[in-house]
């Protein structure tokens, strides 16, 4: 027969040990899923006049949102103070994965 506190301390042993589990299961992520082949291009219209002087048209991608790829339309962008060199958005092969790279300017150091 265990003394009553004795089991008591075996008791909340085996509770926090308990209580402890589902938290290790969730350290080790799941692999990411492949991920189906990127839809081609829409063709979209875009605007004759921009309507600034600095600003450039970035076209529009695919996007993926976890459950499948989404249009994000293409729109204009601005540089931000001292950034001046554009680089279109791009799918970069990234290991054995593509990955989107977004549209951004540059601060070009001289």
């Amino acid at each position: 027969m265990i003394p009553r506190r004795g089991l008591l301390t075996l008791m909340i042993a085996t509770g926090a040990s308990m209580a402890l589990l589902p938290l290790a299961a969730h350290a080790q992520p799941y692999p990411p899923p492949p991920y189906p082949p990127v839809p081609p291009p829409r063709s979209e219209f875009v605007p004759v006049a921009p309507p600034g002087r600095r600003v450039v048209w970035e076209p529009g991608h695919w996007h993926w949102n976890g459950r499948g790829y989404v249009w994000i339309g293409g729109h204009y962008i601005e540089p931000r103070p001292q950034y001046t060199r554009y680089v279109p958005g791009a799918w970069v092969r990234r290991g054995p994965q593509w990955v989107w790279v977004p549209a951004h300017w540059e601060r070009v150091v001289s």
